[in-house]
């Protein structure tokens, strides 16, 4: 697994990656699926899933019972997909929870990335730690996606 930040004039992003004994296939089918989220997340954020389509796509809006201190919900919308490649989402504060599958052997590699360089809060994130608190979740993530997925019998 590597992991990197990169923190760029106009670029603020932090990555991870990890291969996945598994088809692209199965993998996405979890991505795509926001009632699964909570399964995969490594921040212990995710509460549940309160509305939404039952698989995302292309604008699918969907809502999340969360908890970081309090609890309070967030709506989602799907702004980029590409079927079993790519799949990134963003709420109010414009933050941008990307997934990117490649394959990699008789595997995929899947390289999650929280991207805050759109958001008109970005240096409020930075103060309060999110990009360091967010490489951490998204490794704990990119572990529970892949026990996931390979227990996955599809």
């Amino acid at each position: 697994m590597s992991s990197y930040v990169r923190l760029m004039p106009f670029e603020r992003i932090v990555s991870d990656s990890i291969v996945i004994d598994a088809s692209p296939e199965q993998v996405f089918d979890i991505l795509a699926d926001p009632r699964r989220h909570r399964l995969i997340d490594g921040s212990g954020s995710v509460q549940g899933t309160v509305s939404g389509p039952d698989r995302l796509s292309h604008g699918a809006r969907f809502g999340m019972n969360m908890r970081i201190g309090l609890p309070y919900r967030i709506t989602n919308t799907v702004i980029e997909y590409d079927e079993n490649r790519r799949i990134a989402w963003q709420h109010w504060a414009r933050h941008t929870w990307r997934y990117e599958l490649e394959p990699a052997g008789a595997g995929v590699r899947v390289t999650e990335s929280w991207d805050w360089s759109t958001s008109p809060v970005a240096r409020v994130m930075e103060l309060v730690r999110f990009p360091a608190k967010n490489k951490l979740a998204i490794r704990q993530t990119l572990i529970r996606l892949k026990q996931q997925s390979e227990a996955d019998p599809a």
